[in-house]
């Protein structure tokens, strides 16, 4: 699998991070199926966080033997400093570890939610303190919704945060609003030379209402794409920006080989854009957000 350099902290990362949320609610079994094809493949980041459900516990069996190998990240979403602490406390314990190499201030999407956690009292003090007691080692933050590039904008000129984790797709690219913020937060990225993880890779749109036979049948909040050839578009399409260190694989076990294998084969980016120009029903998920 290929590797990128994430920003200053000169991690060398899969393209592919393991994403945590698809343990939110599996068996052992299926966690640690999971866990092992993605060490097979050569995915070398597992990122978590504290709200998904036995995510970290899963993980945490694992790291005895895996610590040493891993870039390790977790998430608060809590907002204030108290609280936030209390939160990176605890997801270290569960992952049975002395410290991660990354906390992220997760789903800052808005300029409220920004406020709050850069405000005196707020969750970034909780991250500055963990910093200086070597319970993380670096500090991050993510969002979701179409404010988020540029809110991850005013983020990085509020504070120089390590890594930013911002939605990125071929549908939002074609939002021409979407699509300048996003290149104006490149610009700040590779200036303050921060590590840049993109999400929401393979979302094809949001779960459909009100049509029983759409059904939900992955445990991601939106729907993804589940067939091979818009998985490999979808994953071809954002990783031809070498300037996006790595994307989390998709949060749901059961489609996890597909994306590993979206990565091995790699299509060609005109080829990705004229497969995910044609795909049906393809839009935003943040049409409607469902938390």
């Amino acid at each position: 699998m290929e590797h990128r350099r994430l920003g200053r902290l000169e991690q060398m990362d899969s393209v592919l991070i393991f994403g945590g949320a698809a343990l939110a609610e599996v068996s052992e079994e299926e966690a640690d199926h999971a866990i092992s094809a993605s060490l097979e493949a050569g995915v070398n980041h597992f990122d978590t966080a504290a709200r998904y459900g036995d995510s970290e516990l899963h993980l945490g069996r694992w790291m005895p033997q895996i610590r040493d190998g891993i870039f390790l990240s977790t998430k608060t979403d809590e907002r204030e400093k108290d609280v936030s602490k209390g939160q990176i406390h605890n997801s270290l314990e569960r992952l049975g570890v002395d410290y991660v190499d990354l906390i992220q201030l997760h789903a800052v999407g808005n300029l409220e939610t920004l406020d709050r956690v850069t405000r005196s009292g707020g969750s970034l003090e909780a991250t500055l303190e963990a910093r200086e007691e070597g319970l993380v080692h670096a500090i991050g933050i993510t969002g979701h919704g179409h404010q988020t590039p540029s809110v991850h904008l005013e983020a990085l000129r509020r504070y120089s945060f390590d890594t930013v984790m911002t939605p990125w797709n071929f549908v939002l690219s074609r939002d021409d609003s979407y699509r300048r913020d996003y290149e104006a937060l490149l610009e700040e990225v590779k200036r303050q030379d921060v590590g840049l993880m993109t999400t929401k890779t393979v979302s094809k749109r949001n779960w459909p209402k009100g049509n029983p036979l759409s059904g939900q049948r992955y445990a991601t909040w939106y729907e993804p794409f589940d067939e091979q050839e818009y998985m490999d578009a979808a994953v071809a399409f954002v990783l031809s920006c070498e300037q996006i260190t790595s994307i989390p694989l998709v949060g749901d076990v059961g489609l996890i080989t597909l994306m590993i294998e979206a990565e091995e084969r790699r299509m060609h980016v005109e080829e990705a854009v004229e497969v995910l120009s044609q795909a049906p029903d393809y839009s935003s998920l943040f049409i409607h957000i469902p938390f």
